[in-house]
């Protein structure tokens, strides 16, 4: 949503622009990455790919994001302050595409290559995405329900936002999988909680009351499976859980059965490709426009196989 604040974050940029002299003038290339969060463990995981990439390349590399994924306009704040720093490129994985795209235009006028990571962002300003392809993985995911639970019945989606590209794209993803390909899953409802797993849990538990004969819920993110085991749990219902993401809750509830599988990304990737291809922009080289990081999915099968461990976090 387009806020005051969000206005002003742009227009504080836009001067900070002109006058800043910034990082970007020294030898050492600075490139900022701004994500969707800090505190689940998939962003720390993205922060190690990335400073693992700003070693090797010799870059100054900082990590940043608010403290939770509904704050669009505290991540507007920050990236406004890392533009002000001139830097050599910068990474962003918007919460809110509309919201970001005043000050993305400003970096694009500054000539400041922007490199979309994770969620990416929803306009052709950035040079390049590496991210995820969130429709096959949560595509992948309702697959995996599907048979689950027999091919039939009533399931849920417990989703992490509607603004983001990986919110929408997961959901999508899920939901026209189910239709194209399970005419006999029923998806009930589709409901959002901004990927905080105590929200998560409470809305899951209006889900079971609503619908006590449901067979299996999606989670799209680590904060929304992991509300959804909770939920689950509390309620006392044996509901098939699917989740996104990993971390050691997910790996734990996955070893327990508490969730039947999930979607894993490549975070440490995603990162590291980040700052690889935001080195090669600010150098002025041709860079792939979608960088796919991959997907994969585990359960009780594979969890502890060579593939799977490699890409698994805590």
């Amino acid at each position: 949503m387009f806020t005051r604040r969000t206005l002003l974050g742009a227009v504080a940029a836009i001067s900070l622009l002109g006058a800043a002299t910034g990082a970007g003038a020294q030898d050492k290339l600075y490139v900022p990455l701004i994500s969707k969060g800090f505190q689940h463990q998939f962003w720390q995981a993205v922060k190690a790919g990335a400073d693992k990439a700003g070693e090797e390349l010799g870059v100054e590399v900082t990590f940043e994001g608010p403290d939770n994924e509904s704050q669009v306009d505290k991540q507007i704040d920050m990236l406004a302050a890392a533009l002000a720093k001139k830097p050599a490129a910068i990474g962003f994985a918007a919460l809110d595409s509309q919201a970001a795209i005043p000050l993305l235009k400003q970096a694009q006028d500054a000539k400041i290559p922007v490199i979309a990571f994770d969620s990416g962002v929803d306009s052709d300003i950035p040079v390049a995405t590496a991210s995820t392809d969130n429709i096959a993985a949560a595509a992948l995911a309702a697959d995996k329900l599907a048979e689950l639970i027999g091919d039939a019945g009533k399931v849920a989606v417990v989703a992490h936002d509607q603004t983001s590209r990986t919110g929408v794209d997961r959901r999508d993803g899920f939901v026209n999988r189910m239709k194209e390909s399970h005419p006999n899953v029923e998806i009930v409802t589709i409901e959002y909680g901004g990927g905080d797993h105590l929200k998560s849990t409470e809305i899951t538990k209006a889900i079971l009351t609503a619908n006590p004969d449901i067979k299996g819920i999606f989670g799209t993110n680590e904060g929304s499976a992991i509300g959804v085991v909770n939920g689950v749990k509390e309620a006392g219902a044996k509901v098939v859980v699917v989740g996104y993401d990993s971390g050691k809750a997910q790996k734990d509830a996955v070893r327990d059965g508490s969730m039947a599988g999930a979607i894993t990304q490549n975070p440490v990737g995603i990162g590291y490709e980040t700052v690889k291809a935001a080195v090669a922009a600010a150098k002025g080289e041709t860079v792939e426009k979608n960088i796919d990081t991959g997907f994969y999915w585990y359960d009780k099968t594979n969890i502890d196989s060579p593939e799977i461990s490699a890409v698994l976090y805590d």
